[in-house]
């Protein structure tokens, strides 16, 4: 079992930055692959961002957004960067049972609670 908890959401201006953090518990966390999905009202939930043995990212986030892992803190960063008011949604970090990432949701057998990022134009 994998415990998430996802942090550092709110509420900026469209061009700023934003950093979310990840804090997993339950498991070697260097033996798992991260992703981040986010979920805007009346849509799908849709992939951003994943790292483990490797990192890839959804095309509209890519140059703007960085993820990384810290292994020795058993957390995972979501760098935000140039945000626009696009980017509004609940953002999720997820966990699967494998080091290889991965784009689709149900890859992830482990899920945060997701942190609310609103961008304002």
């Amino acid at each position: 079992q994998v415990q998430l908890v996802e942090s550092g959401g709110g509420l900026v201006q469209a061009g700023g930055s934003l950093r979310l953090s990840c804090a997993a518990s339950g498991r070697t966390f260097s033996s798992y692959a991260m992703g981040w999905f986010r979920q805007a009202p009346g849509k799908e939930r849709e992939f951003v961002a994943a790292i483990g043995w490797s990192t890839i990212y959804a095309d509209p986030v890519k140059g703007r957004f960085t993820v990384s892992r810290d292994n020795a803190k058993n957390t995972g960063y979501l760098q935000m960067n140039s945000l626009k008011p696009e980017d509004t949604a609940v953002y999720y970090c997820a966990a699967k049972n494998s080091p290889i990432s991965g784009r689709l949701t149900q890859e992830y057998a482990y899920w945060g609670q997701g942190t609310q990022v609103t961008v304002s134009s």
